[in-house]
């Protein structure tokens, strides 16, 4: 019979428990961390055209395949106009 899969296990190790404790032996009570406000920044200029930037690098080269194959079609069809008209 095969084994799982590592992906099914991988899945599954992502809820782990904590360690149970002993009877008698309560958790420590979790501090409340209290942090400061950050100002609001109202200029967002410079990181959305960086993030866009790296997603969408490959955009010109193909648009520049996609003029030089635009170009030698037409070309072929105005070649093809003389020569058959």
């Amino acid at each position: 019979m095969a084994k799982k899969s590592r992906r099914a296990r991988a899945k599954h190790r992502t809820g782990r428990r904590l360690p149970e404790r002993g009877p008698g032996v309560s958790a420590p009570a979790p501090k409340a961390v209290v942090k400061p406000k950050a100002a609001v920044s109202s200029v967002v200029g410079p990181s959305i055209p960086a993030a866009q930037a790296t997603r969408h690098q490959y955009v010109l080269s193909e648009l520049r395949r996609i003029g030089i194959i635009a170009g030698a079609l037409f070309l072929v069809l105005v070649v093809l106009t003389f020569m058959l008209g």
